[in-house]
C-alpha cells in the first residue's frame, strides 16, 4: 500500500548519490556517462476508452532507471557520435509489463575532399508499445532497427546534389502483433541550392516501400499490406533571420497498396516546422502536417493524418527552465479490403504537456511534467474514446 509513496521518496535520495558520485569536471571530452532515475504515475495506462466498465484498475506506476554513455569523437576530418542506453522499468500494479529497455545509435558524418560529405549510421531500440490502439495488459515489445547511409556532392558553391538510403524495421514481441511486422525502404534524390545567408532550398524525389512480413487475416482470406509511396517535396530551410527561421519538407505523394487499390491515396503531404526566438531566454516552435503513418492496431494498417502543434521554453533563470506544449491531431483511416465503414473513420487526439527543469549545477537535472490526453474516437475504426492524467519526476546526471 505504501509502496509508490516509498519510491517517490527514492528520488531524492538518489539524486544525492549521483552527485556525491561525480565530479565537477567531466570524465571524458569523448565518452560522457549518464545515469537517470524517473517515477511517472499515469490514472489510465491501457489507454481503456471510457465507455469500458470499470471491472478493472485502470492506474499505475512506473519506476525507471537508465545508464549509458554518449559518444562524440573526431577522426581525423570525420566525427563519430552516439548513445548506448540500457533500462529497467517496473509496474507497481501490472508487473507483467516490467521490461529491459535498449537503446543504441551510431553515426559517422563522413567527408571525401573538398566537395564530397555524408553520413553513415544505425539504431536499435527496444521499448513498450504504446497502448494507444492495442488495449492488452499482456506485454507488447517493439524493437526497431534502423540503418542509413546518404551523401552529398557540391559541384558549385552555390549547387549540391545528394542522394540517400534508409531501411527501418519493426518486430513486435505479442503474436497478436505481429501483423505489424514490417520493413520500411526509404530512397531519396534532390538538388539545393545554398545561399550565402546560411539559407537552403531544394527538391527531392523519394520512393517509400513499406513490407508487411506477416499478411493480415480478413475472414479466410489473406491481405498483403504492402505498399509503395512516391513524393516529389519542396526541402527548404530558411533562416530568416536570427529571430525566426522556417523548415519545409511538403509536396504531393501517391501511395499504392500492393492489394485492394482502391485504398490508394495520393495529394498534398509533408510538414512545416517554424521556430521563433523573440527573446533570448523565450522560443517558441510550431508544426503542422500531412502525412501517412502506420497505425499498431488489428483492424487497420495505416492512416492519413493531419496535425499541428505548438510548443514554448522559458529559461526562468540561469538554472530553472519552463516549457509547455499543445499537440493536436486528426487520423484518417483507410479500411482493408472488403470492410465497410458507415460513418466517421477517423479519431483526433488532443494533448497537453507542461514542465520544469531545474539545473543546481551543469551535470545534473531536476524535472517534473505533467500531461493531459483525450481522444474523441471511433469505434467504426475500433479506437475508443479515452482520457488519461499522469506526471513524471525525474534526475538525470551525466560524469
Amino acid at each position: 500500500m505504501h509502496k509508490p509513496l516509498s519510491q517517490l521518496r527514492l528520488l531524492p535520495l538518489a539524486v544525492a548519490l549521483l552527485a556525491c558520485g561525480m565530479a565537477r569536471a567531466d570524465i571524458s571530452d569523448t565518452i560522457k556517462p549518464f545515469a537517470s532515475v524517473a517515477y511517472t504515475y499515469d490514472d489510465n495506462l491501457l489507454r481503456v476508452p471510457d465507455d469500458t466498465p470499470d471491472t478493472f484498475q485502470r492506474s499505475d506506476r512506473a519506476t525507471q532507471a537508465i545508464a549509458g554513455f554518449l559518444v562524440d569523437r573526431p577522426i581525423g576530418r570525420q566525427k563519430l557520435t552516439g548513445q548506448a542506453k540500457i533500462s529497467r522499468v517496473t509496474f507497481d500494479h501490472y508487473d507483467q509489463l516490467n521490461y529491459n529497455g535498449k537503446d543504441f545509435n551510431a553515426d559517422l558524418a563522413w567527408v571525401l575532399g573538398n566537395h564530397l560529405d555524408g553520413n553513415l549510421g544505425g539504431a536499435y531500440s527496444q521499448t513498450l508499445t504504446p497502448f494507444n490502439d492495442f488495449h492488452s495488459d499482456d506485454r507488447n515489445l517493439r524493437t526497431q532497427y534502423r540503418e542509413y547511409i546518404n551523401g552529398g556532392w557540391k559541384f558549385h558553391p552555390s549547387w549540391r546534389a545528394r542522394a540517400g538510403f534508409q531501411r527501418n524495421k519493426y518486430t513486435y514481441e505479442l503474436p497478436a502483433q505481429s501483423i505489424n511486422d514490417r520493413t520500411e525502404d526509404l530512397t531519396e534524390a534532390g538538388i539545393d541550392y545554398l545561399a550565402p545567408s546560411g539559407s537552403k532550398v531544394g527538391l527531392v524525389a523519394r520512393r517509400l516501400k513499406g513490407n508487411y512480413l506477416n499478411d493480415r487475416r480478413l475472414g479466410t482470406a489473406f491481405l498483403d499490406e504492402g505498399y509503395t509511396q512516391d513524393e516529389l517535396k519542396l526541402n527548404v530551410n530558411w533562416l530568416y533571420s536570427e529571430i525566426t527561421q522556417l523548415q519545409v519538407l511538403a509536396g504531393y505523394a501517391k501511395r499504392k497498396h500492393d492489394t485492394f487499390t482502391d485504398r490508394d491515396k495520393s495529394g498534398a503531404n509533408g510538414r512545416v516546422t517554424l521556430t521563433w526566438k523573440p527573446r533570448v531566454k523565450l522560443k517558441f516552435q510550431g508544426d503542422a502536417w500531412r502525412e501517412f503513418s502506420a497505425v499498431e492496431s488489428t483492424l487497420i494498417s495505416n492512416s492519413l493524418n493531419k496535425g499541428g502543434s505548438i510548443s514554448g521554453t522559458w529559461d526562468a533563470t540561469s538554472k530553472i527552465q519552463a516549457n509547455a506544449a499543445f499537440r493536436r491531431e486528426t487520423r484518417r483511416f483507410e479500411p482493408l479490403g472488403g470492410v465497410i465503414f458507415n460513418g466517421d473513420a477517423s479519431d483526433t487526439t488532443r494533448s497537453t504537456t507542461v514542465g520544469l527543469q531545474y539545473t543546481p549545477v551543469r551535470q545534473i537535472q531536476l524535472n517534473v511534467s505533467g500531461f493531459h490526453e483525450k481522444r474523441s474516437g471511433s469505434p467504426l475504426a475500433g479506437t475508443g474514446s479515452y482520457k488519461a492524467n499522469g506526471f513524471t519526476v525525474s534526475a538525470t546526471a551525466q560524469f
